[in-house]
């Protein structure tokens, strides 16, 4: 299917996207919709007849476990809701530990490189089968930008790419700034990835900024988009003419003049691309899934295993596994608790309001003792009542406004000290 232009749509600025001339499509975070009501602009854009694509961020198809029934439900009925005409999700793994560690599960809060090993691959390629067989529409996966490199990697990223198309059928969504992103912090060349992926599988591309600091590429989504990731582009283009191809944006939204201005940079570079188109690449035709033995619970417990030595390193305070750059650990385990306390102070804009200027620093302590288990909204919870039982914050108006806070939010839930928090907020409610 052609797909065209494309943008990634946010509700913070979904009037801008409305706005945005030559805008064929836009992909919406399929976490972020509500089946049961679409937002309004969402509604107006596809009864403009302009395509959405909702993209996953949680299935964690690259982790140890089978993918979960309920959210793979979740993600096809968003699919249907949408008439969309593929989802995409990302090849990495977003938790760990569990029963199959006998280890208390955690959540990264962000995606996760799968190390490129032939049991990874095994486990990675029953999965996406899974997802296939529930989804209602073809299946898409993107390759992710990664900080660290897992010792003893067996296959290279198109390699590794080129084998789970070639078993599964299953269609990419190739990210030109990831392959940027891996090109500086882990010296991959992005020429030679696009030489060995199968070109012919692309469904679309995306096109994103991000900032160089200390040597280390962030891939921010809130930054324009740079030469080098154009370069990239324009690598692809010249041996492929991809379907779609789609700008990201995902923080400190620049006013729509400047997205308009990126989006004429990237038809413009796809454009001069085009003569210099090396090959043409066959239209995308599945392949037979390979018959294949699921792989035995002994692979998958060796995956398990590694990843939650790995999360447990960056989220919990855990040795660093063997083989790791300790420095680049280090540098990814800050950057997932600066997510975390950004992702939170959206979710919930009450706590930076109530804690004004101590938020950040008050949660990045908070996060470093505690990892995530439940995702984001429990997180907001467990740092508000965190502060609270340590009865904090000191000023006894905030520390009342974060107890009605939380009893507004908690519900039925109990505080997981049940004493302490009782003493606590009867402190900061009659001021005793």
């Amino acid at each position: 299917m052609e797909l065209g232009i494309g943008i990634g749509w946010r509700p913070e600025i979904a009037d801008a996207v409305e706005a945005l001339p030559g805008i064929d499509w836009v992909e919406a975070v399929a976490e972020n919709i509500c089946t049961g009501h679409l937002p309004d602009s969402l509604v107006r854009l596809r009864e403009r007849g302009v395509t959405v694509v909702p993209h996953g961020v949680s299935l964690g198809l690259g982790g140890a476990d089978r993918p979960d029934a309920g959210r793979l439900a979740d993600l096809a009925a968003r699919a249907e809701l949408l008439s969309a005409p593929l989802v995409t999700e990302h090849i990495a793994f977003v938790r760990a530990g569990g029963p199959r560690t006998s280890s208390p599960g955690l959540e990264a809060g962000h995606l996760l490189p799968v190390p490129r090993t032939l049991d990874a691959l095994d486990v990675l390629c029953e999965n996406v089968r899974i997802a296939q067989d529930s989804l209602p529409v073809p299946l898409a996966l993107e390759n992710i930008a990664a900080l660290i490199s897992w010792p003893g990697e067996e296959l290279t990223e198109g390699q590794f790419l080129a084998e789970l198309v070639e078993r599964t059928g299953v269609r990419l969504l190739i990210d030109v700034a990831n392959l940027h992103t891996n090109h500086v912090n882990r010296g991959e060349d992005p020429a030679t990835a696009l030489d060995e992926l199968p070109v012919e599988a692309i469904a679309y591309v995306h096109v994103a900024g991000g900032v160089e600091k200390d040597g280390v590429w962030h891939d921010t989504h809130a930054h324009p988009v740079t030469a080098p990731v154009l370069d990239v582009l324009a690598e692809l283009r010249s041996r492929v003419d991809p379907p779609g191809v789609l700008l990201e944006r995902d923080d400190d939204f620049p006013p729509a003049g400047e997205l308009a201005g990126e989006l004429d940079t990237i038809r413009a570079t796809l454009d001069r691309s085009a003569a210099h188109m090396t090959r043409s690449a066959p239209g995308f035709r599945p392949t037979a899934r390979t018959v294949a033995s699921a792989p035995p619970d002994a692979t998958r417990d060796r995956l398990a295993a590694a990843q939650n030595a790995l999360l447990a390193a960056l989220v919990a305070g855990g040795p660093a596994p063997q083989g790791f750059d300790r420095r680049r650990l280090g540098i990814q385990s800050r950057a997932l608790a600066a997510k975390r306390a950004g992702v939170v102070a959206k979710l919930a804009p009450e706590l930076p309001e109530i804690l004004g200027a101590g938020y950040r620093d008050a949660f990045l302590a908070y996060a470093t003792a505690r990892p995530m288990s439940a995702g984001y909204r429990r997180d907001a919870l467990d740092f508000a009542e965190e502060l609270l039982i340590a009865g904090r914050p000191a000023d006894d108006a905030a520390r009342r406004r974060l107890t009605h806070w939380w009893q507004d939010r908690a519900g039925a839930r109990p505080p997981r000290r049940t004493t302490r928090f009782v003493r606590a907020a009867r402190a900061a409610l009659t001021g005793r």
